[in-house]
C-alpha cells in the first residue's frame, strides 16, 4: 500500500493587511502519496506558492496541520526544521535563487558541503552531468542562460536525494522549449528516482505531465483532476 508523504488538513492563514485581516489561504486540506506528481494550479493570488512556502516551513499557518513524511511540519522547533528541510526537501523557485558569487558546481555542492558530505565537488559535478551541464561546472549564474540555471537550481535541490521535491513556477522565467526541457528532466526525477512532486505552476504542459491537479481559487480548493481527464 502506498504511504502518505504529505497531509494538510484544514490549513488556513491570515495575515493583516490595510488594517483588517486578509484571508490568503482558507481551510485547505490534500494529501500527496509517496512517488505521486502533484500539481497546484490557479489564478495569481490564489495560495500556491504560499501553500508550498507553509510546506517546507518558511511560514506559519494560523490553523491547520501539515504533516511530512511523518514531521508535523508546525509543531518543529528552529533546529529541527533546519533538519527536516536538509533531510525531506528539494526547492526549486522560478527565480533560480543561486548565490552570484559562487560557480555552478559550487552553488551544487553547498547543501552538500553543509551536510558534511565528503567528496562534494565530485558528487556536484556529477549531479551537473545528470541535468545536461556537465561542461557549465566551472561557469557563475550570471554566464548561464536561464535553462541553465534552473537545470543548476535543480541539480542543488536534488542533492541529498530528497523524498520529497517542492517546485514553484519551475518554468514560470523560461521560454517553451526550455520549459519543456525542465518538465522532463522533473518527471524523470519523479519516474527513475521516485521523487514525489509537489508543483505550484500556471504551465499547462507542466500540469498535465502531473498525476493529479488540484485547483485553488481565492485561498480555497475549488477542485480535482486526475490524469485520465486530463489526456485526450
Amino acid at each position: 500500500m502506498t504511504r502518505m508523504l504529505v497531509s494538510i488538513r484544514n490549513l488556513t492563514l491570515r495575515l493583516p493587511s490595510g488594517g483588517r485581516m486578509l484571508t490568503v489561504l482558507d481551510d485547505v486540506s490534500l494529501d500527496v502519496l509517496a512517488g505521486e506528481a502533484l500539481a497546484v494550479a490557479g489564478p495569481s493570488g490564489s495560495g500556491k506558492s504560499t501553500l508550498l512556502g507553509l510546506v517546507a516551513g518558511l511560514d506559519t499557518p494560523t490553523s491547520g496541520t501539515i504533516v511530512v513524511a511523518g514531521a508535523e511540519v508546525t509543531r518543529l522547533g528552529e533546529t529541527a526544521l533546519a533538519r527536516f528541510r536538509r533531510d525531506t526537501l528539494g526547492y526549486v523557485f522560478q527565480s533560480y535563487h543561486l548565490i552570484p558569487t559562487l560557480t555552478a558546481a559550487e552553488n551544487v555542492a553547498v547543501p552538500l558541503d553543509l551536510a558534511g558530505v565528503s567528496g562534494a565537488p565530485a558528487r556536484a559535478r556529477e549531479l551537473l552531468a545528470g541535468v545536461g551541464l556537465a561542461d557549465r561546472g566551472h561557469h557563475y549564474p550570471a554566464q548561464l542562460s536561464g535553462g541553465e540555471q534552473q537545470r543548476v537550481a535543480l541539480a542543488r535541490a536534488m542533492a541529498l536525494d530528497p523524498p520529497l521535491l517542492l517546485a514553484d513556477e519551475p518554468t514560470g522565467n523560461l521560454d517553451s522549449a526550455t520549459g519543456g526541457a525542465i518538465v522532463e528532466l522533473l518527471f524523470a526525477l519523479n519516474r527513475d528516482h521516485g521523487t514525489t512532486l509537489l508543483l505550484v505552476t500556471h504551465d499547462d504542459l507542466l500540469a498535465e505531465r502531473a498525476d493529479r491537479v488540484v485547483s485553488l481559487r481565492d485561498g480555497r480548493v475549488a477542485g480535482e483532476r486526475r490524469r485520465a481527464t486530463l489526456v485526450p
